[in-house]
């Protein structure tokens, strides 16, 4: 693949991170801890939505790299093109998360990304926030896949569409289909039903 539509699959990536909305009504994170005994008495419905972008650190700048450089200049076989590719998936991989969201209720929708397929469906799985993720090159940044553990098995396909219910853990998770700076545990998943 040449290295011009990797970069541009990594820009494409970086405005759907920006366009993504302003944040939910309701959804405070600098909110007080809530009990993890509180949070799994909550029924999903009384859990306000979370934006990805509250997943994002305020002063994190997914661009900050780009700053400067005319991507436009490069040319297929260009070092300079392969240097900053690695340099953007480190950094993505490293990506900082949000700690205000660490052990609060979450309800936030996203695709499935499978990691263990069964017969019966799936129980574990990344969520991530637009169709293709993980999926195709380059997977999102760390602060934007969620590592999900279901509570239960559920009849799922790669890139179904699905509302994640449940406590949002800080933890970094290495996967064969990304690196997650989230997880959720116990997970109740719903399909997403406008």
């Amino acid at each position: 693949m040449k290295y011009e539509k990797i970069l541009a699959l990594a820009g494409i990536g970086l405005l759907l991170l920006q366009g993504c909305g302003e944040p939910a009504p309701g959804g405070d994170a600098g909110a007080a801890p809530t009990k993890a005994a509180e949070i799994q008495s909550q029924s999903p419905a009384q859990v306000p939505e979370t934006r990805w972008e509250a997943l994002i650190p305020a002063d994190w700048d997914p661009q900050a790299m780009f700053k400067g450089v005319d991507i436009d200049s490069f040319d297929d076989n260009d070092p300079r093109a392969l240097d900053l590719m690695l340099k953007l998936r480190q950094a993505w991989d490293n990506a900082p998360v949000n700690m205000a969201l660490n052990g609060k209720p979450v309800r936030i929708p996203g695709y499935v990304v499978p990691l263990d397929q069964q017969a019966d469906g799936i129980r574990e799985f990344l969520l991530v926030p637009y169709f293709g993720a993980c999926v195709h090159v380059p997977p999102p940044p760390a602060n934007q896949i969620i590592h999900v553990l279901a509570s239960e098995t559920i009849p799922l396909q790669t890139m179904s569409t699905v509302w994640v219910s449940g406590t949002l853990e800080v933890m970094r998770s290495e996967t064969e289909m990304g690196k997650a700076g989230y997880r959720v545990q116990q997970a109740q998943v719903k399909m997403f039903e406008e």
